[in-house]
Parts: C-alpha cells; structure tokens; sequence
C-alpha cells in the first residue's frame, strides 16, 4: 500500500507541511525533511521551483526563486533524495509544475520518483482529463498517487471527476482571501467546507491555503482529513532557519 493511503487511514487529523527544495540554502532539502518528520509532520510536500510559478503566492514565488538562484534544479533535488528513505518513513510528495517534468520526460521522472520512494506529485497546471487519458497509466505503474486541486468555484460535476480518477486524496483550495491571514476562514469557506463535505466523495480532502496557526488547522479539519501549511512554514523559516521547526510544528497542535 502507497504510504499516502496508510496515513490517510490512521485516525487523526493530518498536518502536511509544504517547502521549496533548495531554501534557505541549496543543500536544506533533506535536513528539512528530516526535521519535519522527527517533529511530528505527517506528510510532506518538496516544492520543485520552478521560472514561471503562476499558481503560486508571492512567498512561494520568492522562495523558488532564491533557490533557483541557490542551483536547484530536477537532476538536483533527485540526487539530494538519495538515500531519504532509510531515515524517513513519512509520505513525501513532490509538487511542481508539468513543464520540468516534461522536459525531463514523464516517464523518467515518475521512475526516478519510484527509485526513491517519493509517494505523490502534485501538479496544478496537468488537467485532469489530459491526466486521465495520457498520463494516469504511467503514474499507476510507478506507484504513484496524483493530487489533484479543487476550488470552490470547481463544478460539482468536476469535482465528481475528479475524485472518480484518484486514489489518494483531493486537495482542497480554501481560496482564503489574504495569504498570511490569521483572522480564520469566514462564512464562505465554512459553507464550501460543509459542500465537500456533503458530498461524500470516496477521496478524503486536505485543506490548503490560508492555515498558518492552530485556530486555522483546527477550523480547516473539522470536516477534512488535514490539512497542509506552505506559506507560513515559508516564511518561518526565512526568519528562523532550520532551528524554528520544532516551536512552529508544535504551535499548530
């Protein structure tokens, strides 16, 4: 069984924690990892940085680019992974854009992540019908879950889709209004939270954007599985380093 799906089935509320491979300095990325998991983090998820990261906030945006600048690259965070696995046990998943992976070539990188024990890809720019036709056999055949996103605009017909394709879980864009905020969601979250939740769709859901402290991880779990932190992580450990890992994991729960 995919470490993805046996986290999934443990009874608690999963904490994911996004970073940028590369940052603060290039060879962070596995002592990131590392520290994560030994306080407490249920999964993780390695940002590949990436020129053009539309999808992205300004804090994620400027953490890609220091670590483009650092030297990280596709071939890079590969050869900084070697080994993870025999010091974390965690389920890891690489999110980043289709083109580097394109160019590296799809089936390549899906083997590669096999190698080493990567678990998932998120990617938000693949569509998920151009997944499911030409892509979804290679993603099986590696071992491989994709996450895909949904939205409160997303139709519940695309939702239905979507989770019709997956085998993981969905994540699920709460579309806070101001990253960073620390005002919790507001009534338009709480319904969209109580929509997806209605739905009973097979997939369970983890929450992102806008979870930055206790109050919003409690609030964006209620009705979902987890939820994930990127933004605030970021920024933590722009001003505090490494060392700040253990104070800022045990503040959310």
């Amino acid at each position: 069984m995919n470490r993805i799906n046996k986290k999934l089935s443990e009874d608690k509320k999963l904490l994911s924690i996004y970073f940028t491979a590369g940052y603060p300095s290039l060879n962070d990325t596995a002592t990131v990892i590392k520290e994560l998991e030994d306080n407490g983090v249920d999964m993780i998820e390695i940002g590949l940085p990436f020129s053009d990261p539309l999808a992205d906030g300004p804090t994620i945006q400027d953490s890609s680019t220091a670590a483009l600048k650092n030297g990280m690259t596709t071939q890079k965070l590969f050869e900084q992974l070697e080994g993870i696995r025999d010091t974390v046990s965690i389920p890891l998943i690489i999110m980043g854009y289709f083109n580097p992976m394109m160019q590296y070539g799809v089936e390549a990188f899906c083997k590669k992540c096999a190698e080493l024990g990567i678990d998932g890809l998120i990617i938000p720019d693949l569509p998920v019908a151009e997944y499911d036709e030409h892509y979804r056999a290679t993603f099986e055949k590696y071992g491989l879950i994709n996450v895909f996103l949904i939205t409160p605009q997303t139709s519940e017909e695309r939702i239905r889709f979507i989770d019709s394709v997956s085998n993981g879980f969905i994540y699920m864009v709460s579309s806070a209004s101001v990253t960073g905020s620390t005002s919790g969601f507001g009534n338009t979250q709480e319904s969209y939270f109580d929509r997806i939740g209605a739905m009973k769709l097979k997939n369970p859901q983890i929450v992102g954007f806008g979870i930055n402290n206790a109050e919003t991880f409690i609030q964006a779990t209620t009705k979902a599985k987890g939820a994930i932190i990127g933004s605030a992580f970021i920024k933590m450990i722009t001003k505090k380093g490494i060392d700040g890992i253990p104070t800022f994991v045990k503040s959310i729960r």
